[in-house]
């Protein structure tokens, strides 16, 4: 679909897709022969023979959002009810992760300006969002959702992660007092500021918060004193030289289980720098730009990502909003609220935060903008089974695998005009094309080796480009795609679509998106609309990989 800020094109697609199973059992007996001679007594062994079943595939695929802001963070323009009302009420997210920065904090939930001066977060977190949480869910509202606190932390050296603590019960006390030890021992707050009984538990504890070992440090901390926690590299590479492939591996070595996700496709969209990636738009800085939303070590195709996926890494992308308010004061604009423009997609099974954290640890994860697709079934299928996103299918050298892609769109996505007017488009989201990449799974690299230091992957490519021609549409909505790959040797599979031809000026060359271009308008309106509109114009969904394994 293709519009500009004057006017709209509207283009209708239907989009479906199905798969058919076919399940099949044979089996037979034999008549006795009554004239056959007695048969020799049988030794019956008092072991039952272990008959497998399949296994029980249960779990739904949910929608959430990992980075939402509200008034506790200083640079948000947002309460806490009103992020989420959006989040649940009208964008129908089934879980959320409120994620206010670690740092002093000047107001309450509802943005009223604290009487006393500023408090730590981890305060705030435990005085006033989480109360307000559990109040209105205990009153009725949000009924069904998952809504957990998380933070986002100004890591030493490089930019942002969120953090979640404690996640088989996030708002339990034990939780909360682990966000106050964290912010207490990783930031260079006075120690004043918090619970003398906290300081006088942690005396015998270093603080870390000045270099990229203390970053380690905390990371460490996480993995052995809270397990049930996680680490989100939030926008990579908004700022230059924030991070090196070898500290990206370093961190995943350190504890595979906490540093797994990357925020590839990126919040922030209304800022006339897609994502807030303002770097100079000089040829040496075109990697700290977006491309087509998404950060550019995701984007890169054979890039950091690829790198990292193809040392058999389980480093997974999500999607998120990065909400802190759309417009404000007429002047500025930052980003959409949750649900309304990106969404992660992720198979859960339970009702808890822990299940989501679950959910995001195996990889059945997909990212989105605008809505370009709300369903998606990419797996892998051989000898031994298939597999889903995330999985591994182990295949002997040469196996066929049949790969299958089932996804949807809705009939319409959030796109409206004039923003903030409330006046829907309609328009159905349609797919152009979808690329099946390949790259090759090799050893792990290993600390201080020249392969330590890549951040490409040489051997990933474009294995096939599927157009509406290409796919099948069956009653349910859904279009399938299916193909046949030769496992010569170890390899993962990923996927990503557009609404984007593969050549179309400024936005792809030979179906690669390129740099995001800012939009800079001196009129306000006119400058929130051509955002707004060149968002909606350029929509992508990645998937995470399925791994190929031969057996060796």
């Amino acid at each position: 679909m293709q519009f500009e800020v004057a006017r709209l094109r509207r283009a209708i697609m239907p989009l479906s897709l199905a798969c058919v199973t076919l399940l099949s059992a044979c089996g037979g007996s034999d008549d006795d022969d009554e004239a056959a001679p007695p048969a020799p007594p049988v030794v019956i062994d008092p072991t039952p023979p272990v008959v497998e079943k399949p296994p029980v595939i249960t779990g739904a695929w949910t929608t959430g959002d990992l980075h939402v802001h509200t008034a506790q963070s200083d640079d948000a323009q947002v309460t806490l009810e009103s992020a989420l009302d959006q989040a649940f009420d009208r964008y129908k997210l089934d879980w959320a992760a409120i994620s206010n920065h670690l740092r002093l904090s000047g107001r309450d939930h509802t943005g009223v300006t604290l009487a006393g001066g500023p408090i730590p977060f981890s305060q705030g977190m435990a005085q006033y969002e989480v109360p307000f949480i559990k109040q209105a869910q205990a009153a009725g509202r949000y009924a069904g959702k998952i809504i957990f606190s998380s933070f986002e932390w100004d890591m030493p050296t490089h930019d942002h992660v969120n953090i979640g603590i404690g996640m088989n019960d996030p708002q339990s006390a034990k939780s909360l007092e682990a966000v106050a030890e964290f912010e207490y021992l990783f930031t260079n707050r006075d120690p004043a500021l918090f619970d003398p009984l906290l300081v006088s538990r942690l005396a015998g504890e270093t603080r870390a918060f000045t270099t990229h070992a203390d970053s380690l440090a905390a990371l460490k901390w996480l993995r052995d004193k809270h397990p049930d926690s996680y680490m989100l590299l939030n926008h990579p590479s908004r700022y230059a030289g924030k991070y090196t492939v070898a500290q990206l591996r370093e961190m995943n070595d350190l504890a595979p289980t906490v540093f797994f996700a990357i925020e590839g496709m990126v919040g922030n969209q209304m800022e006339p720098d897609r994502g807030g990636y303002a770097t100079a738009y000089t040829a040496p800085f075109l990697p700290n730009r977006t491309y087509g939303g998404v950060d550019y070590l995701v984007a890169n195709l054979g890039g950091t990502w690829d790198a990292l996926l193809g040392e058999g890494r389980r480093i997974w992308t999500v999607a998120d909003s990065d909400f802190h308010f759309r417009t404000a004061s007429g002047l500025y604009s930052s980003g959409y609220a949750p649900g309304e423009y990106a969404k992660t997609h992720v198979w859960k099974d339970g009702k808890d935060a822990a299940s989501v954290v679950a959910g995001l640890k195996s990889g059945r994860v997909f990212g989105v903008f605008g809505d370009l697709i709300n369903a998606l079934d990419f797996q892998a299928k051989g000898a031994a089974g298939a597999v889903h996103m995330g999985g591994e299918l182990l295949v002997a050298k040469d196996e066929k695998v049949e790969v299958t892609i089932r996804f949807r769109s809705p009939d319409s996505n959030n796109y409206e005009y004039p923003i903030e007017s409330g006046n829907p488009t309609y328009v159905k989201p349609t797919v152009n094309h979808i690329d099946l990449i390949v790259g090759e799974v090799g050893a792990r690299a290993t600390a201080g080796s020249p392969e330590y230091n890549s951040d490409t992957n040489p051997t990933t490519r474009v294995l096939a480009r599927f157009t509406r021609a290409d796919w099948k549409v069956d009653a349910e909505g859904y279009n399938v795609i299916t193909t046949t790959v030769t496992a010569d040797k170890s390899q993962y599979l990923r996927l990503r679509g557009t609404n984007l031809g593969v050549d179309v000026a400024g936005e792809t060359a030979a179906g690669e998106p390129l740099p995001d271009a800012k939009v800079d308008f001196a009129d306000n309106a006119a400058r929130f609309n051509a955002i707004n509109a060149r968002n909606y114009n350029d929509l992508w969904f990645y998937s995470n990989p399925v791994f190929v394994t031969v057996r060796k």
